[in-house]
């Protein structure tokens, strides 16, 4: 007796996708993801660039503009004379030359300074090098206005009130901060390239000049930057030490526009006299935008 067998039907595939259209379908979703982070990013810069224009446009505008509603966004004529005037009725030049020698000095000097310090920290056969790093670490939680009084009455004994050397000097020695950022950043960099090193008869001063400095630039450039942010907009220190017009920093310069003019409702020398303030930190920053750019890519490397 025969038995009939049922036979599955056979599925024939389709054809295969070309490789083609999966790299064009990944090409598109990728340019549809960069057009979205480009689009986010536009719009959070001009969130972080409104204040900035305004106080710009501030500056241009008559007084009465600048209290006018609805607001003035654009003044019409725009007042470029207040930034002549800003020169010749306030002590801004003074003020800006002040601000740049105690922020250059204390920048340049303290990040050789930190970077040796860190050096010295992560590869020196030093003893109690551990504890002495704690020690500086310890600093830290100090606040400032416990050491301000003693540290006044010491400089005052000194002769130093008055004068640009107690916001320099103090700092010339370093910033535990940048010291604690270099030396992290050294602890990758292996020790048998310091002996190395030793064993061809260089210096600790040549290996750090030829060896490390190199390594660690886009570090120190991502550090002083900062640093140099810090001091430049620095206004406890300038204010308790500073009492000559001549000899105080810019922010100092500002704060008193701002009580002196701001009675007589002169917003616009105030905003000018900000705008101008902020242009060192700005030119720093395009200066030192590849380092900074570098050291953020070598520490995600290294992570």
């Amino acid at each position: 007796m025969a038995t009939s067998l049922m036979t599955p039907p056979t599925i024939t595939p389709g054809p295969p996708t070309p490789p083609e259209k999966n790299r064009m379908s990944a090409s598109s979703q990728n340019r549809l993801g960069n057009v979205l982070v480009f689009a986010l990013l536009a719009a959070g810069s001009l969130v972080m660039l409104a204040p900035l224009l305004w106080m710009f446009t501030t500056a241009l505008k008559t007084k009465v503009q600048v209290f006018a509603l609805p607001p003035v966004w654009i003044p019409d004529p725009p007042q470029w004379d207040t930034f002549v005037r800003m020169w010749t009725e306030a002590p801004i030049l003074s003020g800006f030359k002040n601000s740049l020698i105690v922020a250059l000095t204390v920048t340049v000097v303290g990040s050789i300074t930190s970077a040796l310090a860190a050096f010295a920290l992560a590869k020196l056969r030093l003893p109690y090098k551990n504890a002495i790093f704690l020690v500086l670490l310890s600093g830290l939680m100090v606040p400032y206005p416990t050491i301000m009084i003693p540290q006044f009455v010491m400089f005052s004994r000194l002769h130093w009130v008055d004068t640009l050397l107690p916001l320099i000097v103090p700092l010339l020695f370093g910033n535990i901060i940048m010291i604690f950022f270099l030396r992290q950043y050294l602890s990758s960099v292996p020790d048998s390239m310091i002996e190395a090193a030793k064993i061809d008869g260089a210096s600790y001063l040549q290996i750090f000049r030829v060896m490390i400095m190199p390594m660690i630039r886009p570090a120190v450039a991502a550090q002083f930057i900062l640093w140099f942010m810090y001091i430049w907009n620095d206004y406890l220190a300038p204010i308790l030490y500073l009492n000559t017009p001549e000899k105080q920093t810019l922010q100092v310069v500002i704060a008193n526009l701002n009580v002196e003019f701001a009675t007589q409702r002169d917003y616009p020398l105030i905003m000018a006299a900000s705008f101008v303030a902020l242009l060192p930190i700005l030119i720093v920053f395009l200066i030192f935008q590849r380092q900074i750019i570098e050291s953020v890519a070598l520490t995600g490397s290294k992570g």
